[in-house]
């Protein structure tokens, strides 16, 4: 019970509950200890040399601390972190024994306060510094903005308990009883963190792979220049720089006005006690109830800026009341706030670093920066407010000038955080986003390809050429007309129609005289087009020409020319011609010919005449592929209502699709409205419905939008995913189409809710059949129900797939397509640091509302193992028979015969009203199954 309550509350899932405690308790005794010896030491401190003295502490601790970095750098990368840290907590917690004793024998010389006050500024950041290295270690990103937050509640938990243990025992036994427990908490600290190594860190695959970075990265570059290189860790060392300055600058203001109303040492260490633990109070109630939500809704960057916006409104308060109780609420939003929320989003904002470079960095951040600043703060005090004779009163003005630049800098770490994201991702799925296209560009590659290259390679730089003249290559091309490839030379002509007329005609003339039909037509096209020859001339010397290939091609051109001119079809008996042509091929003898019904075929569709449509209707059956192309491409040619029913269906076939397609679209966008009733009525199988947005789509209008929307709405989610690829591809390609980002929304939440729907479906059956017992003999009508469910969780984990690349694409056109595009193949490699980093991309990237409902369905079924429970994501096993109608109802073909056919074998007659109606479908397999499992069930009940 306890267990499922902590897990619901702070989002722990299995096997990170034991690893999580230990992590808590370790930094709750750190902070414990913090909050015993900070205000003993600073109450010994203050009553001993003043708050005049501060600053010159302050200085001493920026001196100190660049000293020690030097050496502490040297350790951590020379020895091991588990070393080095163990070293680190032995000293600290001698030093605290030396100080009990110190207390003890009353030896309280200044350079003794002044190396305590020291003392304590360092273990407060090199100690804390060191357990939030560990945490990085111990977690990854998503596991790190889950649990940062439960963590965290253990460091101020150590604050509230270390606060009041310094109150209740400074005031009863002393200073030097506190010290002294305080070392002995600290000595505890080692063997916790010898058992989170022993748990974690020597199993944990991410922790192989960071050590192995670390191994390979070059440990000579010094981290100031680490930090140089980084926008991003250059505003983060600059960030923590201002927030540790301003917090200095407040401690002054807060100290100085305490030791002002209580002289007393004791009186004032339990003072200082006393609010310090009040202000944790506040920190642990806002991280439980409130870090991980905020963090979720407003992000990290964001989040970081409530800490001095919360201090900006306190200062400005405190410049009108300059009273101690308006310090002690500036000082209470510093110590809650910042232990909380601003604690969690300021490590988490470190997170996209590689670990090598992050561990080198933070330290040196946390360590030199921290203590610079408060050097910096030291400085400020002495030079600027107490030897200008300024007043305690304008440290809110300087705080003021402080928490400017904190904003300012916050706002540029955005941007860098997001970046460094991108590029983690981008590094982690390079080979699967680059682009491996090369184009030639310059006139002399140009040439080089017309003259060298391949058949493939001329055919492609012919297409990229397009209509545009180029006169440079004006030679290469005619010499092309020389080539052995018939498509090269029928590419080379296309060509000519860009230079001037009549250009090379003698060399076209000649492939009259070639047993070549394409060549020939494309031959007479050009004389036909492209030169001063009269027409009519060449139609007389062509049409009854001795050899049959020049007269079918000339048959042709006349049929393409008579659309502007009818006379001319009239002059020369075109109709006439093509129904002798007819009669010849309709013999036995004629359907052999393949050639002529080919050109016939064309023919007929140029001429636009109706009574003639039959031909073409008849050898959509032919069993040469290559005439059913052509009588494919003649009903594009025709645009005629008739055929494209017909042509429809050869969206289902590979060889033909290509060429169906480019024949719907020579309809128009009209032919939208027919298509989308088609589908909607789910006439067609999945193979062709999946290609009907690409017919939409190939208009290149905003009306191919507004029918791309509808598709988007379909049952079928192939057709969704067609559709959406579609539409992103119309985005790319013509910036005039203006898609609707809110509707786009809308439909990226419906898909996630398709999404979530199938996870759930898949557990359930998926559950069923994990729960089928294998071992004990079964009958031939439970194998069956066995196989039908196999079946159904076979089409869902495609369904599942489908509706995830939905997703993505959807996505696409709601932000920049190359940013989903690293994120999409992050979340489908099979690098789990590439999913764990894309699923953090993207929870930077999406809008709030999008995230809450993606996220979590992304984690399920593409992080976590399949028998994890995800407290994220609530997932809840439903009822067979209820899943089962949700789907008849709401997913397309392939499902609903799937379940027709577990109906049949359940003989379960709940589902014989609800499946009646399938009887009348419009799809015939699905009528045929529905009636047999109608059948099925009402014998059943007899």
């Amino acid at each position: 019970m306890l267990k499922r309550l902590y897990k619901k509350a702070f989002d722990i899932r299995d096997g990170e509950i034991t690893i999580s405690f230990f992590m808590q308790l370790y930094i709750f005794l750190v902070i414990t200890v913090l909050l015993i010896v900070k205000p003993s030491v600073n109450a010994l401190f203050l009553s001993a040399l003043g708050a005049d003295s501060l600053p010159y502490g302050y200085l001493l601790v920026a001196i100190v601390a660049i000293l020690s970095s030097y050496f502490y750098n040297k350790a951590i990368r020379k020895y091991s972190f588990r070393r080095v840290a163990t070293i680190s907590l032995l000293s600290f917690a001698l030093l605290f024994i030396f100080l009990s004793v110190a207390l003890h024998l009353r030896f309280l010389e200044v350079w003794v306060l002044y190396f305590y006050y020291v003392l304590i500024s360092l273990f407060a950041v090199v100690i804390t510094s060191q357990f939030w290295i560990l945490a990085n270690m111990v977690y990854n990103a998503r596991e790190a903005k889950r649990l940062f937050g439960f963590i965290g509640a253990g460091a101020i938990a150590g604050g509230i308990f270390g606060g009041y243990l310094t109150t209740l025992v400074s005031a009863n036994f002393g200073n030097k009883v506190s010290i002294f427990i305080a070392a002995i908490l600290t000595l505890g600290c080692i063997p916790i963190l010898f058992r989170i190594w022993k748990m974690r860190l020597k199993e944990l695959s991410v922790y192989a792979r960071k050590k192995k970075i670390h191994e390979e990265s070059t440990p000579d570059t010094h981290a100031f220049q680490l930090i140089l290189r980084s926008k991003h860790l250059l505003y983060t060392a600059l960030i923590i720089g201002v927030g540790v300055l301003v917090a200095k600058l407040v401690d002054f203001q807060f100290s100085d006005f305490a030791h002002r109303a209580i002289p007393d040492s004791d009186e004032l260490a339990s003072f200082l006690g006393f609010w310090f633990s009040t202000f944790n109070v506040i920190a642990l109630l806002i991280q439980l109830f409130a870090t991980n939500r905020v963090l979720g809704y407003l992000g990290v960057t964001s989040t970081m800026l409530i800490l001095p916006l919360g201090i900006a409104l306190g200062c400005l308060l405190f410049i009108t009341v300059p009273e101690l109780w308006v310090l002690i609420i500036i000082k209470g939003l510093d110590g809650s706030f910042k232990q909380s929320i601003n604690k969690a989003a300021a490590e988490l904002s470190i997170l996209p670093i590689p670990y090598a470079i992050k561990n080198q960095a933070k330290s040196f951040i946390d360590i030199v920066v921290d203590s610079v600043a408060t050097g910096l703060a030291g400085f400020l005090l002495i030079f600027g407010i107490r030897g200008m004779e300024l007043g305690t009163l304008f440290v809110s003005v300087l705080i003021l000038l402080f928490l400017f630049v904190w904003l300012i800098l916050i706002y540029k770490l955005r941007d860098a955080y997001f970046s460094s994201f991108r590029k983690n991702l981008e590094s982690l799925v390079e080979d699967k986003i680059k682009n491996k296209s090369r184009r030639e560009t310059t006139i002399t590659s140009a040439r080089r390809v017309l003259s060298q290259g391949n058949e493939s390679e001329i055919l492609i730089l012919l297409d990229r050429i397009g209509t545009t003249k180029l006169k440079p290559l004006q030679n290469q091309i005619i010499e092309l007309l020389d080539h052995p490839s018939t498509a090269v030379k029928l590419a080379a002509i296309d060509q000519l129609y860009s230079y001037r007329e009549g250009t090379a005609v003698r060399k076209v003339q000649s492939f009259l005289k070639l047993k070549n039909d394409d060549l020939t037509i494309g031959a007479l096209q050009y004389l036909l087009h492209h030169t001063k020859i009269d027409d009519r001339n060449i139609f007389r010397d062509y049409l009854d020409h001795k050899d049959p290939s020049v007269a079918r091609a000339a048959l042709l051109c006349l049929a393409k020319d008579a659309q502007t001119n009818k006379r001319l079809g009239i002059e020369f008996d075109l109709l006439k011609r093509i129904k002798q042509r007819i009669d010849i091929l309709s013999t036995p003898e004629g359907l052999e010919n393949v050639e002529e019904t080919e050109e016939l075929l064309l023919t007929i569709a140029y001429a636009r005449v109706k009574d003639y449509y039959y031909f073409i209707s008849i050898h959509f059956g032919n069993k040469n592929d290559a005439v059913v192309k052509s009588a494919i491409k003649a009903a594009g040619i025709t645009a005629d209502p008739v055929f494209i029913h017909k042509l429809l269906p050869f969206l289902e076939f590979k060889k033909f699709r290509k060429r169906a397609i480019k024949s719907l679209t020579a309809y128009g966008p009209e032919i939208t409205t027919a298509i989308l009733k088609l589908e909607n009525d789910e006439v067609f199988n999945t193979e062709v419905r999946r290609y009907l947005p690409k017919v939409v789509a190939s208009f290149n209008t905003q009306d191919s939008v507004r029918v791309l929307y509808k598709f988007l709405l379909s049952k079928d989610v192939i057709t969704r995913r067609h559709a959406s690829k579609s539409l992103q591809k119309l985005q790319r390609t013509n910036a005039n189409i203006n898609i609707d980002r809110r509707r786009i929304t809308k439909l990226i939440l419906s898909e996630s809710q398709f999404y979530q729907d199938t996870i759930v479906a898949l557990a359930t059956f998926s559950q069923l059949l994990n729960n089928t017992e294998l071992s004990k003999e079964i009958t031939d009508q439970e194998t069956e129900i066995l196989v039908a469910r196999e079946t159904i969780v076979q089409v869902l984990r495609d369904q599942l797939n489908q509706s995830l690349d939905s997703v993505f694409t959807l996505l696409s056109l709601r932000y920049n397509q190359e940013d989903i595009k690293a994120a999409y193949f992050g979340v489908k490699s099979n690098d789990k640091e590439a999913k764990i980093n894309a699923i953090e991309f993207l929870d930077n990237l999406l809008h709030i509302k999008l995230k809450s409902n993606i996220l979590p369905l992304l984690e399920y079924t593409v992080i976590e193992d399949n028998d994890i429970q995800v407290a994220s994501f609530d997932l809840e096993i439903e009822n067979e028979s209820k899943i089962i109608k949700s789907l008849l109802a709401n997913r397309g073909k392939r499902m609903k015969l799937a379940l027709l056919n577990l109906i049949i074998h359940l003989q379960d007659s709940q589902y014989l009203q609800q499946i009646s109606r399938l009887q009348y479908h419009e799809d015939k397999q699905i009528r045929k199954l529905a009636k047999r499992a109608v059948t099925a069930l009402n014998a059943e009940n007899k």
